[in-house]
């Protein structure tokens, strides 16, 4: 009884489907054909053949090189040779006269050297005291060994206190010749010397004591 009923409905349902069907058709063929507008094709060479290129070749055409021909080479002025002297040495005015080698005595030879002060050879500048604040010197006095080192260095007087110090240390380095009395090498006492100190400013000019 079910399947007869499924019949019923399903008849009319298939005969609209097929109408629709056939009348969407002829609406289809009625309609009028257009053609599509064509379109540009490209066209692509597999094998294309690659033309030569001619190369233009320069002509230069080489001059010929003309043969250079040397100079002769100048006359050489011939030199006039001087003739060597025949006359000996010994013969001509002003020679050399022949003297006597003088005879030295051994036991009664002696060197006499000549008495002289104390000299000096080296001065080593002082160093100037970081806390100065202008220029200034000091007078010095000491002796000097027969070695020619100075000792028993001391100062007179000093501009600046803080000069005194620096002023020793400087003159302990200094370096004499030696006093000389009778050939021998003594002490010289009481030498006396000045050491000057100068301090410049930012400009380089001396800021006077």
């Amino acid at each position: 009884m079910g399947n007869i009923i499924r019949w019923i409905v399903g008849i009319p349902v298939a005969a609209l489907v097929t109408v629709g069907l056939f009348v969407l058709m002829m609406t289809l063929i009625a309609e009028e054909f257009k053609p599509q507008e064509k379109v540009a094709t490209a066209s692509f060479e597999i094998n294309p053949t690659v033309e030569d290129i001619k190369v233009i070749k320069r002509d230069t055409k080489v001059q010929q090189v003309k043969k250079v021909v040397t100079p002769p080479p100048p006359p050489q002025i011939e030199r006039q040779q001087a003739s060597k002297p025949q006359e000996r040495i010994a013969s001509l005015e002003g020679a050399i006269p022949e003297f006597e080698a003088p005879k030295i005595d051994r036991q009664n030879f002696k060197i006499a050297v000549s008495d002289r002060d104390a000299q000096p050879l080296v001065r080593i500048p002082p160093i100037m005291p970081p806390r100065a604040e202008k220029s200034g010197h000091c007078r010095v006095r000491f002796d000097v060994s027969p070695e020619g080192a100075p000792f028993n260095v001391v100062t007179t007087y000093c501009t600046q206190k803080l000069f005194e110090r620096a002023t020793v240390k400087s003159v302990q380095k200094w370096k004499y010749n030696p006093k000389i009395v009778d050939g021998r090498s003594v002490s010289r006492k009481g030498v006396e010397n000045k050491v000057t100190y100068r301090l410049t400013d930012e400009r380089g000019k001396i800021i006077p004591e």
